[in-house]
């Protein structure tokens, strides 16, 4: 019995410690399952339908700004890229600056018990527009590559921030991209074409499809 227990607890540690750090960087929030739990910054459970697969979580420094942490839950595809993500970070700026985040709520949505302000956007080449290798975007391009992934190269994305605190100095940022068919009646650049302004049913898809695969509840 004792040895059934210590097996048990062995494997337990393994899956968490699996969860936290992809890259042998420690990140505080632990997933289970397909859950991801956050006891600061804000508290919240994150919990993604069933089909997503959760890659890891690696943190890092920002831009020598801030510190982000990132997990990536994804959708693989037949041909090596994903055919859905949920890009989430969590972010605080350092205590060497001021800096605060100052999104402008033009567009919420309320996903969960969260509400988000938000933008959209589609995108000719997805992983090019994260070629910078200081950003975060090259550290979860690095982590799909890591896996045998890669983003899709057309591809529409919604992207949700919200600031848990009056000082605005730290954000949970949740990124949901779906690849886009061949023929795909989208508006698309290079840069990332504004849907919401230039193909809004699109965009109410895109809004809608990120709400229907994750359940945030407050704790």
């Amino acid at each position: 019995m004792q040895m059934i227990r210590l097996t048990l607890m062995l494997l337990f540690c393994a899956g968490i410690a699996n969860a936290q750090a992809s890259d042998g960087s420690a990140v505080q929030r632990v997933v289970k399952g397909q859950s991801l739990e956050s006891q600061e910054a804000p508290r919240a459970t994150l919990e993604f339908e069933k089909g997503f697969k959760y890659l890891g979580g690696q943190s890092f420094s920002l831009y020598g700004v801030a510190e982000a942490e990132q997990h990536l839950f994804v959708k693989p595809g037949s041909d090596g890229s994903v055919d859905r993500f949920y890009w989430v970070q969590f972010e605080h700026y350092l205590p060497s600056n001021t800096h605060t985040y100052n999104y402008k709520p033009e567009r919420t949505t309320q996903v969960g018990d969260f509400q988000f302000i938000y933008d959209t956007a589609a995108f000719n080449d997805y992983s090019a527009v994260n070629g910078n290798p200081e950003s975060d975007g090259a550290r979860a391009v690095a982590m799909l590559a890591k896996n045998g992934l890669s983003f899709p190269k057309r591809l529409a994305r919604i992207r949700m921030f919200y600031l848990p605190n009056p000082d605005r100095r730290s954000e949970l940022m949740i990124i949901y991209g779906e690849a886009l068919a061949a023929d795909a009646k989208v508006v698309m650049s290079d840069d990332g074409s504004l849907l919401d302004e230039q193909s809004p049913e699109v965009a109410k898809m895109i809004r809608m499809h990120a709400a229907d695969g994750v359940k945030i509840t407050k704790r």
